[in-house]
């Protein structure tokens, strides 16, 4: 009898290399600069699992970044995946122009449920940096609204440091120049008041003997402006892609009060601080502090869909509400907006941190974090380590008596991310900043593993340097 054919399988080596060779040949990657990324080879990831991502040729890493800082109950969650597909069994889009569904519907009630309380209304749309565009323009459009005296009120105030995203509105509002500098000519100006970035104080002064003098200087350039600005926006406790600057404590909370003092809004960027990350369910509630509008994205769905929504006040919708010919519609939305199968992954997620208890068991997780990165401050070259949750930033600089950093041609914070991955963790640099934020659910183990690694990568390449 003759022998049955079977296809021939393709070596797993030459599989992966077509791939990578696609990959260079046709994807432009963000925030990559792609004359490196095409000399060099890349990771091209397959699976994932729990804390784990495996590559074409089935190497595994740990998700040192929870894939861009949204994976919050791990890959391949049993009970979003079924969430998923119960949903794909029904329907996967419906349009919330004109009509409504069901996952969004629900979703809306349990983010009330679980945001600070005051918050009463939801606006979908798809990533965090169209939720703070949508929050900008119901800033402005609400002001316009609410009668002629404030008509005046069109600008905004952001800090120096700020990154709230990457479309032009976003843009406008952010303040890293490397990322932003270049595009200023298409942007509307905002008012900047300085970031707490407290190892590199631009007062010259040290904390806590400075007195938060930052604050006083904020409080000078709002009044200054009040009359003018619609909003005053600003990522509570964490300034993420600023290298996690942290603000001291109590200065969201004086932000606050001195915005309702001078009857400016106050936005609050929660896209990479909410859901768990800081150790509390949003930031905000760590200071006690309703904004009064809040935008949230990354973590919503627990890493699985694009999806995004803005908060507001019943204060600020009901002053959207008026006859047709009155033309308040806010005349903004999304083609996904309101996505079922985003809306069905981001349910199951809330209903996650209440099934498995996950901002209770992440507090002795917290403190395990921050006793392995006492022992990264022994380290001849680290800076500073900022730590606010599981949210991390680790300073390197050529001199730590002198604060000197590292000049750009060096990049050292690539060459110790490079260092990571080759040891098994997946990690991405903020310049001289090593960041590290892994999914909620990694478990104590897995995250001195992290720790483990990070800690030779960086002894490694700065002993190098």
């Amino acid at each position: 009898m003759p022998k049955k054919k079977t296809a021939t399988k393709r070596p797993l080596s030459s599989a992966k290399n077509r791939l990578e060779q696609l990959d260079k040949q046709y994807l432009w990657h963000p925030f990559t600069q792609m004359q490196d990324w095409e000399k060099e080879p890349q990771v091209i990831i397959e699976s994932g699992k729990g804390s784990w991502l495996v590559d074409t040729r089935r190497k595994r890493y740990l998700d040192g970044i929870s894939s861009l800082w949204v994976t919050v109950h791990g890959h391949r969650k049993k009970e979003i995946d079924q969430a998923v597909s119960r949903q794909l069994k029904k329907i996967a889009h419906s349009t919330l122009l004109g009509l409504s569904n069901v996952p969004a519907v629900l979703l809306a009630e349990k983010l009330v449920a679980i945001a600070p309380k005051g918050l009463s209304r939801v606006f979908y749309s798809d990533n965090g940096s169209t939720a703070v565009e949508v929050a900008l323009k119901i800033a402005f459009q609400y002001w316009q609204q609410k009668g002629p005296e404030f008509q005046r009120k069109t600008g905004f105030l952001s800090l120096t440091e700020a990154y709230h995203g990457d479309t032009l509105g976003s843009v406008s509002v952010g303040g890293i120049a490397l990322f932003h500098s270049l595009y200023r000519p298409l942007l509307f100006q905002a008012r900047r008041i300085e970031s707490p970035y407290c190892y590199r104080c631009k007062f010259g002064l040290t904390y806590p003997l400075c007195q938060t003098t930052c604050l006083m200087h904020a409080e000078r350039t709002i009044q200054k402006f009040a009359s003018v600005s619609a909003a005053l926006v600003i990522e509570p406790l964490v300034q993420g892609a600023a290298g996690m600057l942290l603000q001291p404590p109590g200065f969201l909370k004086r932000i606050r009060d001195i915005c309702t003092r001078n009857n400016i809004l106050m936005i609050a960027d929660e896209v990479a601080t909410g859901f768990g990350r800081t150790g509390t369910m949003f930031a905000c509630e760590q200071e006690k502090v309703v904004p009064d509008i809040m935008a949230v994205a990354k973590g919503i769905t627990g890493g699985y869909l694009p999806l995004a929504a803005t908060l507001t006040t019943e204060e600020i919708y009901l002053a959207f509400l008026g006859e047709h010919r009155d033309l308040r519609t806010f005349f903004h939305g999304h083609t996904y907006t309101g996505n079922p199968l985003a809306c069905a992954a981001a349910a199951a997620n809330i209903d996650l941190f209440r099934k498995e208890k996950t901002l209770q068991r992440l507090q002795p997780k917290i403190k395990l974090l921050a006793k392995g990165l006492a022992e990264m401050r022994k380290l001849a070259h680290v800076g500073e380590v900022r730590q606010k949750g599981f949210m991390v930033g680790i300073e390197l600089v050529k001199s730590r008596l002198t604060k000197e950093p590292y000049v750009l041609d060096e990049k050292i914070g690539i060459r110790v991310v490079q260092e990571c991955r080759k040891n098994g963790l997946i990690i991405r640099p903020l310049g001289n900043v090593i960041v590290l934020m892994p999914p909620l659910s990694t478990s104590p183990q897995e995250l001195e593993r992290m720790l483990d690694i990070v800690h030779a990568a960086i002894k490694r390449v700065t002993e190098k340097a």
